[in-house]
């Protein structure tokens, strides 16, 4: 097969670069700006300008807007394009190549520690670097800067970074069908340059964007209006056991507890799925947990039995079916107790002890069949021979029928109780089911594809997702009909009331695309197919994305696309046993959530994932998702929430007071370990609109361990820690709203979990502060205002003590030569300000109020009530 291009000079290739070019490859080394960056660069890796590979004349021809072209053009002297050749005999689906080698630079870098999930990991050569890297930055305090690696797609290869002996730096580029090859590249890698290491973030995959033309910057697209709100998903509640009642009943419980939900996500459990060797057209009965369904497969478009039975109206009523909140903890601790058995039959010895356990999982699943409720209701012969017939999803029940019927009247009836509920969601897999579609029982062609993993998965952690669809193969559409495969199941979600999706077990595509081009074109065909449909079904915006955290996707699969998760899943409990129990993993989901957040953040929103309000460490998640700049979402069981925590993150109405940016890591957390350094604190930076916020958490406990490619415990580490937190941590300057905030002379500062207010400014000194194990401090920083009165008056709003993020309750914000203050707040509790001097009189919504003030801090509070009519917006006026 030809290669993707012209075959390079395999001689050492010298791009001799304008003076303005940072970068210089020559004698052996790629520089910037004159410093060594790599040495021992292969004679076969070329450097070439960004202008010599993006021809675009225009930003028309390059699918981007005018200003990010311009944008891109304007710093493209700062970046450039790594290629590499090889003599054709190599040829190859997978090929690997030394860009040259590094040792003593801090370096941080993202890499795969599963198919679907990428995680931070810091070192200082080139052999530090972690098998499926997506991306590395380097420190070069030389020139104070950064320089960032990222490997990139080129033809139909895909390229990731993995290490190599004596502090080599490898590129591999692979196509996954060994019917795709090539010999030579010319832009397989993107590296770019910059004094900000969030700039550089900004203008790189900018720039790889234009070049690339495959995806879109996150500043392209809107967002869900999910973002802003507060929501619950079913997932952890009812696992695979989700059904009607205990959804209705869940939302219920929010709604009795003062807090609607304004978004649902029925996650799964919620389709048509069943086993292979099981009658293809009906539900496979009594799964619970996650690991049963794997290899699954769906074997209709529409809702499972469960919810395709639903009748409206009958959750209105006074005798809607009945609903026992303990059953699904009974069925999941039953569930627990098979999945126990078997794995202790798989490791049985004797055949005594072999029979024994089979006889002890069968009592177990007797037991289980019984607790669902033994006997199944027999379906009319009429309906199975209906549904027999039909391959498209929900045709067999006239209009009026499919009315009052399945989906659309749970939805309708959810909607009609639960005013404020504005979004439901569902889940699905990519391909359908993790187990993809079963041949024969839709109107899709769809085939079983045996899967086939990358090497370069292979230094990732055991994985039983892996595991179980390796098993089973995946039944895949072909992707000539991947548009019609989601416009089936979307259009009938839309019609029934459904206003997006999250989409999962997305990175299954790379397993099985031997036979369709590879993993590129695969990919490609199917993104596109997603994107299509969901432009004609949920307003372009009502998906979220989830284990997708490669490179195929995120520069593939986000032309469309503007949300998803950055963090492997909230674990309630240690699922490897480790002796920290609940805790260890916690710290980890936050260091996955803030670093991934840097890459991924530049493509689509971050979503930091939900959590339980009950959990041991709940409060720990609460103050992140607090300032996260996303959703904030709970998988609570019914009858399992701490609505005291929940009110400090979430208002009556089901909104929350959002960040104005994503949260990304400080610059001194860059490039250290805040997992089991024993000394690093995780902090994280955003804004509000009138003041930013650094989170401090201490995430010790826990990490990646690469002999043993996994994530296990460090006990040593989970233990309090001390550090420091200054007002100039705050990277101001990244939007245009905070970069006047950041020119302030002085700041009011409120400590969340303290309650401490005090004044800083620029030139004081770091605060210190030290943090228990899975604690947290948030730091609010308010510019002060002089209000030239000749009291020497100052005044900075910190907002609504009570909430998490006091900061985002302030709505607007007012000053007048006359000394007069007016402050929107949103919410109910205690408002607080800095006040240097009492008011003279204090105005609540025009009547006049009473008010605190304290001397020694210069804490002004008055306590604001919610106001329903307003949307829960107060006017607070102070005269000085």
């Amino acid at each position: 097969m030809a290669p993707p291009n012209d075959p390079v000079n395999p001689i050492f290739n010298v791009l001799k670069c304008n003076k303005d070019d940072w970068f210089d490859l020559s004698d052996g080394k790629l520089l910037v700006n004159s410093v060594p960056l790599l040495f021992e660069v292969p004679g076969n890796v070329t450097l070439k300008s960004f202008s010599s590979i993006s021809k675009s004349p225009s930003s028309s021809s390059s699918g981007a807007p005018s200003p990010l072209y311009q944008r891109v053009l304007k710093s493209s002297h700062k970046g450039g394009f790594l290629g590499f050749s090889k003599d054709q005999a190599s040829s190859s689906d997978r090929l690997m190549n030394s860009l040259g080698k590094f040792s003593g630079r801090d370096f941080l870098s993202i890499f795969r520690f599963k198919t679907w999930w990428s995680t931070q990991w810091v070192g200082s050569s080139g052999s530090d670097l972690q098998m499926e890297t997506q991306w590395v930055l380097l420190d070069v305090p030389e020139i104070r800067s950064y320089v960032i690696i990222i490997p990139i797609i080129e033809g139909k290869f895909r390229s990731a970074l993995h290490p190599g002996a004596d502090g080599q730096v490898m590129i591999c580029a692979e196509s996954g069908s060994t019917q795709v090859k090539a010999w030579s590249f010319d832009a397989i890698a993107y590296v770019h340059a910059s004094e900000n290491p969030y700039e550089l973030m900004r203008e790189a995959y900018a720039a790889v964007r234009v070049h690339l033309n495959t995806f879109k910057l996150l500043e392209e697209k809107s967002v869900p209006p999910i973002v802003n709100k507060f929501g619950w998903c079913t997932w952890d509640a009812f696992y695979l056991t989700v059904d009607p009642a205990g959804v209705w009943h869940g939302v219920k419980e929010f709604a009795d507890g003062g807090l609607s939900p304004r978004f649902v996500i029925i996650d799964d459990g919620w389709q048509s799925i069943n086993l292979d060797g099981q009658n293809p057209h009906e539900d496979a009965k009594n799964l619970v947990l996650g690991g049963t369904q794997m290899t699954a497969r769906l074997h209709r478009l529409d809702e499972g039995e469960k919810f395709r039975k639903y009748k409206g109206g009958s959750m209105l009523g006074a005798n809607r079916p009945r609903f026992d909140p303990k059953k699904p903890k009974k069925l999941i601790s039953k569930a627990i107790e098979i999945e126990q058995a078997e794995k202790a039959r798989d490791k049985a010895g004797a055949a005594s002890e072999l029979r024994e356990l089979e006889s002890r999982m069968e009592r177990l699943k007797n037991e289980l069949e019984e607790m669902f409720g033994g006997e199944e209701e027999v379906e009319p012969e009429e309906d199975k021979k209906s549904r027999g017939s039909c391959c498209r999803c929900s045709c067999r029940e006239s209009e009026s029928e499919s009315e009052n019927l399945g989906m659309k009247a749970f939805t309708g009836d959810l909607r009609s109780c639960f005013k404020g509920l504005d979004d439901i969601y569902v889940w699905h897999a990519l391909c359908g089911a993790w187990g993809g579609v079963r041949p024969g029982t839709t109107h899709m062609e769809s085939k079983v594809i045996p899967c086939k993993t990358s090497p370069g998965l292979d230094g990732t952690m055991t994985d039983l997702a892996v595991v179980k669809i390796v098993e089973g193969g995946i039944g895949l559409v072909h992707p000539d009909q991947a548009h019609d495969f989601y416009h089936s199941m979307y259009s009938h979600l839309s019609q029934a009331g459904i206003t997006g999706v999250k989409v999962d077990v997305i990175h299954a595509l790379e397993y099985v695309c031997e036979e369709y081009g590879g993993r590129v074109e695969l990919a490609k065909a199917y993104y596109d197919g997603l994107s299509k449909s969901l432009a004609n079904n949920f307003n372009g915006t009502g998906l979220i994305s989830s284990m997708q955290q490669c490179n195929d996707f995120f520069l593939l699969g986000t032309r469309q696309i503007s949300i998803g998760r950055v963090g492997d899943d909230f674990w309630f409990q240690d699922p490897n046993g480790d002796p920290n129990g609940a805790y260890w993993l916690q710290g980890v989901h936050m260091i996955h959530c803030a670093y991934n957040s840097m890459w991924m953040g530049q493509m689509i929103q971050p979503d930091w994932d939900m959590f339980q309000s009950d959990h041991l460490c709940a409060k720990f998640h609460a103050g992140s998702r607090a300032i996260c700049g996303g959703p904030v979402y709970v998988s609570d069981s019914v009858g399992g929430h701490d609505f005291d925590l929940l009110k400090k993150l979430v208002y009556p109405d089901g909104t929350i007071p959002k960040c104005q940016h994503f949260a990304l890591p400080t610059r001194d957390c860059l490039f250290k370990n805040p997992l089991f350094d024993g000394k690093t604190i995780l902090k994280i930076w955003n804004f509000n609109r009138f003041g930013g916020v650094i989170g401090a958490f201490n995430c010790q406990g826990a990490g990646w361990d690469p002999k043993e490619q996994r994530i296990r415990g460090h006990s040593e580490c989970y233990k309090s820690m001390s550090g420091w937190v200054h007002v100039g941590e705050i990277e101001w300057g990244q939007t245009k709203e905070a970069s006047e905030m950041g020119e302030a002379q002085e700041y009011a500062v409120y400590l969340s979990q303290a309650g401490k207010l005090f004044l800083t400014n620029p030139a004081s000194p770091a605060t210190e502060i030290t943090i228990e194990p899975s604690s947290f401090e948030i730091y609010s920083f308010v510019p002060t205002k002089e209000l030239g009165l000749g009291r020497g008056a100052k005044f900075a709003p910190i907002g609504l003590a009570d909430m998490f993020n006091s900061g985002g309750t302030v709505r607007a914000l007012e000053h007048n030569d006359s000394g007069v203050v007016d402050v929107e707040v949103k919410g109910g509790g205690n408002f607080l300000a800095y006040s240097s001097v009492p008011p003279e009189k204090c105005y609540l919504s025009g009547a006049e109020t009473g008010f605190e003030w304290s001397g020694e801090e210069g804490k002004l509070m008055v306590n604001v009530e919610w106001n329903e009519e307003a949307n829960g917006i107060s006017h607070l006026t102070f005269v000085y």
